[in-house]
């Protein structure tokens, strides 16, 4: 079971109107990599490191904003690392 931040739900929340006056809540893509990281050890490690991957392949890929967001979710350092590892390769 997990249990959440109250005031970590809006980090990289945002809305989109999925059918006229239907609104969806979605995570945008950098949060959802940074989730991944924070639970590498339920979802395990290659999960996480092929999202980054996949993440830093697309059109648009704002490494800061992984590194924000993963500051604010406390996993700054495996990030981090991941990050360095995956630019080095």
């Amino acid at each position: 079971m997990f249990r959440f931040k109250e005031s970590l739900f809006d980090v990289g929340l945002s809305s989109f109107e999925a059918a006229l006056g239907e609104h969806v809540r979605i995570y945008d893509p950098a949060r959802t990599v940074v989730d991944l990281m924070r639970f590498r050890g339920r979802f395990g490690e290659p999960v996480a490191h092929a999202s980054l991957h996949r993440y830093l392949a697309s059109a648009a890929p704002r490494p800061a904003l992984l590194l924000e967001y993963a500051k604010v979710l406390g996993v700054f350092g495996p990030m981090r690392a991941a990050l360095d590892v995956m630019r080095a390769g």
